[in-house]
């Protein structure tokens, strides 16, 4: 095993293009073979998390520089399980990190590790801030202590940190391991695929981070509440929202990422949004999202974009916005933040170079 001192490491968000919250939702066919598979496309952002990483003796020490320059630590927690399994659980800001790191000290018995990261990721936007840190700690750790961890395994400790802090997240954030790419992701129990999806041409989309709040955790748990057979015609709507008509979707949508074709994608991206808001948002009051609403109806969008929908979780987060083009995007971004008081980030999907290590 080749162990590295120090180590440079870049982890993009994710977006959700198609598909949240079926992630978890199929997870539930371990024990209820009834509930369809979950079904999500998914991209690595053009904004994530750097960091330098070095190896240290008993503390995990953590420093962050966020997206709007706020700096936040050093934290230097002992890596003994008590410790860690505070930090971990208090909700606090490297709570995350520390429920990787904890995992990682579980199963690989590692040392300690320093880790200073620089961020232009939004935070609790729905781009998956929380997955990127838990990813960039298990790369970081593999890199200075020579564990050689592939993307999934990665992602399998990225995700049991993430659970150890006290959230209900699936299994679909950690794609943001591959990098800045399209991934498909098939969820039947326990049983995970990926697979790489080579766009057909350019999607320029806009990401608006809608400087709002939400609960995600709220939300996930009043949506895992519907599952796995909850009574009522509200619970049976979100597992028809995040079944069979996700399936559809999730086909359609791959059919016009492989064809390159923007306008169908933009469009589609309307109806599910529609869906949504009909069958799953009525389980949960942070789900009106009225910011969000007000977004994806603003004038701008009919001559500018094709279509859009809320990203992540959903809630008052992010919205994803098909643009028309290059430059109706860059004409969009600036409607939308000098009339709305909003933040826009460009993302553009493309076919993934030959030989690509992702995210590596």
């Amino acid at each position: 095993m080749n162990r590295e001192m120090r180590s440079d490491l870049f982890v993009p968000g994710r977006l959700c293009l198609f598909g949240e919250h079926s992630d978890w939702a199929g997870g539930y066919r371990v024990t209820h073979p009834d509930i369809l598979p979950g079904y999500c496309l998914v991209a690595g952002t053009d904004q994530g998390l750097s960091a330098s990483a070095s190896a240290v003796d008993g503390f995990l020490e953590i420093s962050a520089e966020v997206a709007d320059g706020a700096r936040v630590g050093p934290e230097k927690i002992p890596t003994d399980a008590a410790s860690l399994e505070a930090v971990s659980t208090s909700r606090g800001f490297f709570s995350y990190a520390a429920g990787t790191f904890a995992e990682l000290r579980a199963r690989h018995g590692i040392g300690g590790l320093q880790l200073a990261v620089r961020s232009d990721l939004p935070i609790r936007k729905g781009l998956s801030s929380s997955a990127a840190i838990c990813v960039l700690v298990a790369r970081a750790v593999s890199r200075v202590h020579g564990l050689d961890l592939d993307v999934e395994q990665e992602m399998d400790i990225a995700y049991a940190g993430e659970r150890r802090s006290g959230s209900e997240c699936g299994r679909m954030d950690q794609i943001c391991a591959y990098g800045q790419r399209a991934v498909a992701m098939h969820i039947d129990g326990s049983a995970l695929r990926f697979e790489p999806v080579a766009c057909g041409g350019a999607f320029h989309l806009l990401i608006v981070d809608l400087c709002r709040g939400k609960d995600t955790r709220k939300i996930l748990a009043d949506l895992n509440a519907c599952f796995p057979a909850a009574q009522g015609a509200m619970a049976a709507g979100v597992r028809e929202a995040l079944g069979e008509r996700n399936r559809e979707v999730f086909q359609v949508a791959h059919e016009h990422l492989v064809a390159g074709d923007p306008r169908a994608l933009g469009e589609l991206m309307t109806a599910a949004q529609e869906i949504f808001d009909e069958f799953v948002a009525p389980a949960s009051s942070e789900l009106a999202a009225p910011r969000l609403h007000e977004v994806l109806s603003h004038p701008a969008l009919r001559e500018l974009a094709w279509g859009g929908k809320g990203v992540g979780s959903q809630g008052d987060g992010c919205a994803q916005i098909v643009a028309r083009g290059a430059s109706e995007r860059d004409a969009l971004a600036t409607r939308l933040e000098s009339e709305l008081g909003v933040r826009c980030l460009a993302l553009t999907l493309r076919e993934a170079a030959a030989g690509t290590d992702p995210g590596r």
